[in-house]
């Protein structure tokens, strides 16, 4: 009986090792596939700064996950939560300036 319960701790640790990071890191990692779906949207008759807000944007925000996913693994990284965050701020701030830069276009 004590070896069942072992079992299911080992369970919650896989899911709480490899299954976590994966998770975490899809969030910024599905805001970086939408920029990249307006980019293909707004197409090569865009401005080229719009174009560059938009692949800046979804730059950021694959770093985001890249440095969310690896801190989720190592969490006494503290400079990757600290990159992390300044890369999903800036991609926000990219996100802010390209619908702005779609509105006037």
């Amino acid at each position: 009986m004590g070896e069942y319960f072992r079992g299911l701790s080992m369970t919650e640790e896989f899911e709480e090792r490899l299954i976590k990071p994966i998770i975490n890191a899809s969030y910024p990692g599905t805001l970086a596939t939408l920029s990249l779906a307006v980019l293909e949207i707004v197409g090569r008759e865009a401005p080229i700064i719009l174009r560059f807000l938009l692949s800046l944007d979804a730059v950021m925000f694959v770093s985001c996950a890249f440095l969310i996913f690896f801190y989720t693994i190592y969490p006494k990284k503290r400079i990757l939560w600290n990159i992390s965050a300044l890369a999903f701020i800036a991609g926000l701030a990219s996100s802010l300036l390209a619908v702005f830069g779609l509105i006037v276009t």
